[in-house]
């Protein structure tokens, strides 16, 4: 996953409650990967864009 490049999400300012996605990659494959900015060795989730917009609907309404 080293030539992935990270991004913070802008949901991400609650706490230390953060997570980054890989937007080039989501565009490029159309695979969105999300993960935990404390654990960046750690696991990742791939989610399809359906998925990822119910992660971010989600968010949006307990933000």
């Amino acid at each position: 996953m080293n030539e992935v490049r990270w991004q913070k999400s802008s949901y991400s300012s609650n706490g230390g409650q953060c997570i980054e996605w890989a937007p080039e990659h989501a565009r490029a494959t159309g695979e969105y990967l999300v993960r935990d900015s404390k654990d960046l060795h750690g696991p990742h989730l791939s989610l399809t864009a359906k998925s990822f917009a119910g992660l971010v609907s989600f968010a949006k309404s307990h933000g």
